[in-house]
């Protein structure tokens, strides 16, 4: 899969899982440690918020801390609709996923940067899906570009701040059962 199809594939499952969220589930549990539903999607929204400054050449310094803290307010549905539709076209932006971006560990290959970006809507997806008891996917084409583009920067104790360690999964497991187990989820 190439890095835009991959992005707009989990992009839109994410998005369909957020206008699912019930107005009794944003305190539900997540996979997630200490995450609640409306955490989760904080968390995701905050990132899509970031994402036109970094692809725009934007540093930390210049973001500030804008985004920081609760970015939902009293319409968590309305404010990732916000995020996403900032978000989803400067991904698409000519020439947005070359060069590099600046991130927290320094900078970085802006198509990395898109690879992580999709891969947290991807798993943080099935993250939702499960907080709110609805089928979540990541294709078996998505789910297998991502296993190989992670697999290599997990370690025994996952990547730590980021993923909790691996979890043991069947050899016959699917392929997104393959990569939520490498990013320590139980599917």
């Amino acid at each position: 899969m190439e890095l835009i199809e991959a992005f707009d594939t989990a992009y839109a499952e994410w998005d369909r899982l957020v206008h699912e969220v019930g107005t009794e589930q944003w305190h539900t549990a997540t996979p997630c440690a200490d995450w609640s539903v409306r955490d989760l999607v904080n968390h995701v929204t905050a990132e899509h918020l970031w994402a036109p400054h970094l692809l725009g050449g934007a540093t930390l310094a210049e973001v500030g801390d804008r985004f920081d803290g609760d970015v939902l307010g009293d319409e968590p549905v309305a404010a990732w609709e916000a995020a996403g539709a900032a978000s989803h076209p400067a991904f698409h932006r000519p020439g947005a996923l070359e060069g590099e971006v600046h991130v927290t560990g320094g900078r970085e290959a802006a198509d990395a940067y898109g690879w992580q970006m999709t891969t947290d809507l991807a798993v943080h997806g099935w993250d939702l899906g499960t907080g709110i008891a609805r089928a979540a996917t990541i294709s078996d084409a998505l789910a297998q570009d991502l296993l190989e583009r992670v697999r290599p920067m997990v370690g025994d104790q996952g990547i730590p701040g980021v993923f909790a360690p691996p979890v043991d999964v069947a050899a016959t497991a699917t392929p997104q059962e393959h990569l939520l187990a490498l990013l320590g989820r139980r599917p």
